[in-house]
């Protein structure tokens, strides 16, 4: 049993030990540089939906977008969008497009999206 332990102490010592007797010499140019380009995303969607395309996903990441930085105008107007192609959305879409549509003065179709809101929930 002890000749088993020390057996098993002596491999493991002699594994997880290592020697730095000799340094690797790396033959590369000191500098590399990695460019990297900044993408607007939001921008980008824009142009995107404004060439035609329309995608669910797209216009509730537009939506968003300009809703947590408080431009609520392209909000309600990207919020719109998303509520043109469906309504099987959930709560979270229904109050902030309700939120921008007040806040830019629009509260009668403010008013329509809770009500489509209370009728989806009553399903």
């Amino acid at each position: 049993m002890k000749k088993k332990k020390f057996l098993y102490l002596s491999i493991v010592s002699l594994l997880s030990f290592s020697s730095y007797s000799q340094k690797r010499v790396l033959l590369a140019p000191k500098i590399l540089t990695t460019k990297y380009v900044e993408v607007n995303v939001i921008k980008t969607y824009e142009r995107v939906a404004e060439k035609g395309y329309k995608s669910v996903d797209m216009f509730e990441k537009l939506g968003n977008s300009f809703y947590i930085n408080f431009e609520m105008k392209k909000a309600a107007r990207w919020y719109c969008e998303l509520f043109a192609m469906t309504y099987d959305l959930e709560p979270k879409y229904y109050y902030q497009y309700e939120q921008a549509l007040r806040s830019i003065g629009e509260n009668e179709e403010a008013n329509a999206i809770i009500v489509r809101l209370n009728n989806k929930n009553r399903k």
